[in-house]
Parts: C-alpha cells; sequence; structure tokens
C-alpha cells in the first residue's frame, strides 16, 4: 500500500531542542517506520525549513521524506505556516500525479488542511490525526493561545470532510462528538512508545544519596513544569531534574529558576536543557518518580516513556493521560494540577520502595503490552483500511508477507 504521511511542521528528522519539536515528530517516525517494516511504501511531506536539505531522502528505518517547499526555507514556528499552506497544497497536488498514494495521513490541523485541497483532486481517502485540537487549546489558554484565530472553523471544516478521524485519547473523542463528528468516523489510535530503547535495562544517569523526580518535555508553561517545581518545597531530601530545551527563547527557563528561587528550593532544581532522544532511558531509570504536570496535554508520550523504563507516574488528570496511567496502579493522576496535591502524591512513592517497584512493574506491562509501535500500526492499518475498503487487500497482503 502507498502512504502519505502529510506532517507540515513536524519533521521526522527534526532535533530535540528546535523549534515546535516535540512528541507529533516522533510520532510521525516511528509510525513510518512502523508501517515501512511491514511492507507499506511510505513518504513523509514535511515543509523544508532548511536551504541544504535534499529535496528527497531515505531513511535508514525505511520511509521517504520529501521536503516541500513552502514559504522561507528556514524554520518557522507552527502558527506562522499557515500563510504557505496553499504553496504546500499545491506540491501535494501536482506531485501525487505522477505518485498518487492509496492513502493520505495527515497530521495536525495545518497539515489536514492542505491534504484534503490536494487529495480531492485525485479522488484519494485522508485520514487524519489532530493531535491537539484548537478548541482545548483556547478552552485551557485563553488569550494566550497563539494558534491562528481560523483554526477552530479549519478544524470543523476538515474534520467534516476527513475519510477517518483518529483520536489519540478517549477524551478527544469526546472533543470530536462536541464538534459533531459522528462516532462511526472516528477510533481511538494512541501513540506509542519505542519498546528497543526505553527499556527497564541499561545504563543509568548517577545520582547522590537524595530521591530524584524526573520531569521532561519542551520548556513551555503549559508543561506545568512551575507546579513541579513548587511541590518540592515539600519533599525534602530530593531534587527534581527536569529535561527539555527551551521555546523559541530562554523566558521560561529564567521563569523557572526564579520560582525556585522564590520558593527556596533552587538547590535541588536542574535544569539540564535539550537532551538528545537516545540519552533520554538513561534519565528516566535514575529516577524514583517521574512527574508530568502540564495544564492540559493532548496525549503526553512522557507518561509511556517512564512506564517502559518501569519508572511510577504522577500525572495530571487530562488528555491522553486519563488513558495511559491508570491510577494506584501504574502512579497517580493528580486534579487539580496544584502543587500541594502533586506532593501528597508523590510523597508515599518516595517513602515506600515496594510501592515504587509495584507500580512500575505494572506500568511496564502496561506500555509493553499496550503501546508499542507495532501494535499502533496495526491500528492504523485497519483504520486505513475503514477509509479505503477498497485498498483493504493491500493492507492485509502486506500484512501477511509480513508473518
Amino acid at each position: 500500500m502507498k502512504i502519505a504521511m502529510v506532517s507540515e511542521h513536524a519533521s521526522p528528522l527534526g532535533r530535540f531542542g528546535g523549534v515546535d519539536v516535540g512528541g507529533q515528530n516522533v510520532h510521525v517516525a516511528e509510525l513510518s517506520a512502523a508501517c515501512a517494516r511491514r511492507g507499506h511504501e511510505v513518504t513523509v511531506y514535511t515543509r523544508r525549513d532548511n536551504p541544504t536539505d535534499e529535496q528527497e531522502l531515505r531513511t535508514a528505518a525505511g520511509y521517504r521524506v520529501v521536503h516541500v517547499p513552502a514559504g522561507p526555507p528556514k524554520p518557522l514556528g507552527k502558527d506562522r505556516i499557515l500563510p504557505y499552506l496553499g504553496e504546500f497544497g499545491t506540491f501535494l497536488q501536482r506531485h501525487w500525479i505522477v505518485e498518487k498514494p492509496d492513502i493520505v495521513h495527515a497530521h495536525f490541523w495545518m497539515s489536514g488542511l492542505a491534504a484534503e485541497l490536494a487529495a480531492r483532486a485525485h479522488n484519494i481517502p485522508v485520514v487524519l490525526t489532530f493531535h491537539a485540537l484548537g478548541t482545548v487549546k483556547r478552552r485551557y489558554q485563553g488569550l494566550v493561545d497563539t494558534s491562528p484565530r481560523s483554526r477552530v472553523r479549519f478544524e470543523r471544516l476538515i474534520a467534516a470532510r476527513a475519510a477517518h478521524i483518529l483520536a489519540t485519547s478517549a477524551d478527544e473523542i469526546v472533543e470530536l462528538g462536541r464538534m459533531g463528528v459522528p462516532r462511526i468516523r472516528t477510533s481511538i489510535v494512541p501513540c506509542g512508545v519505542d519498546l528497543s530503547m526505553f527499556t527497564p535495562e541499561g545504563s543509568t544517569v548517577e545520582r547522590d544519596h537524595r530521591h530524584r523526580l524526573l520531569a521532561v518535555g519542551r520548556l513551555v508553561p503549559r508543561k506545568g513544569f512551575d507546579t513541579s517545581i513548587k511541590a518540592l518545597q515539600e519533599l525534602p531530601d530530593t531534587e527534581l531534574v527536569i529535561a527539555g530545551g527551551p521555546a523559541d527563547d530562554d523566558s521560561e527557563p529564567r521563569r523557572l529558576r526564579q520560582i525556585a528561587v522564590d520558593y527556596g528550593v533552587q538547590e535541588r532544581v536542574r535544569l539540564l536543557g535539550p537532551v538528545a532522544r537516545a540519552e533520554l532511558p538513561s534519565w528516566y531509570r535514575s529516577a524514583d518518580v517521574v512527574l508530568c504536570t502540564p495544564s492540559y496535554e493532548p496525549f503526553g508520550m512522557v507518561p509511556l516513556e517512564a512506564m517502559a523504563c518501569r519508572k511510577p507516574v504522577v500525572a495530571t488528570a487530562v488528555g491522553g493521560m486519563l488513558d495511559t496511567v491508570i491510577d494506584g496502579v501504574t502512579g497517580r493522576l493528580v486534579a487539580p494540577p496544584e502543587p500541594i496535591a502533586v506532593a501528597r502524591a508523590v510523597r508515599p512513592l518516595l517513602d515506600n520502595a515496594t510501592l515504587r517497584d509495584t507500580w512500575g512493574a505494572a506500568g511496564y506491562q502496561r506500555a509493553a503490552g499496550r503501546y508499542g509501535w507495532d501494535r499502533i500500526a496495526m491500528e492504523t492499518l485497519t483504520a486505513y483500511h475503514h477509509a479505503a475498503p477498497s485498498h483493504a487487500g493491500d493492507v492485509f497482503s502486506s500484512e501477511s508477507a509480513m508473518s
């Protein structure tokens, strides 16, 4: 089966620490690789953001990347890409005259907009993964939401036109229903985790005698690192390590350091800055507990990575973490995300090594049994079958060839 993945701002080749590089980049890369392993021909279309990029290249994972000329060939925040989607869509439409895919899988609303415009001309079904919804972002961020004002209107439009929508969580299914999307046109296909990289066994970053809490993610306010820092005041003999690069500037790291000073915990907070993805497992393994305290999170890969490394998770009860973290089994869900509540959830885990081990083991079993990328690819391919039933034979003939 010929699969076109469209990911306008999140390249599968993106380096962590760059502009808007995060979970979607990982999702597109890992899903593309897993589909390629199953014998499918996968091409990822992403915006060219470097003048030295080759227009086309084949990755070691077996899928192809096409860099689409749309706007200036330099990094742009995703909220600045909308004016160039016409160029992006025109390129896709022309490219698919020669190389027509069997199905298009668009990632994020702007990819969906460009893909719908191009695919309609060739009668190609479009499957859509939003990764985040504008209605939810606006609800939580209000006036500080930097998304284009037209985002919600465009999301409703492309949701109505898509052949099928893949929601990453049950919470998102509810939101899509509020947008008027019939349940029959949606499936829940979560993000996954690389079970060969994130493992309980392997190297571990050294630490001193203190307990260690770990938080991972882009340094943006919605990730709630300030909540974790404030919780540290109630957790003596404990350090907090934050692994993640800055956003567009260093304002958030400065803000977090000032909060640490204000709460008298500056000697127990470490901001590592950008950490190479290959180095993250050793940081997870070094922690007693992994914290995820965002104000909202469409899905959240960090809990899965922690669980795959056999670590218990304390997370705010929002978005996809309501699905991945089982309260009282693999970790704790906290609502609302307040420092005292986080500290109370963490304290028993620091005091009881047996509890940490038990919840960590349960988390590992859940990550390994439910969230491996090969399983996520199978569920995605099944959704492709619903969207393009005429190509069901292509989907399953490739699967048979792998067995």
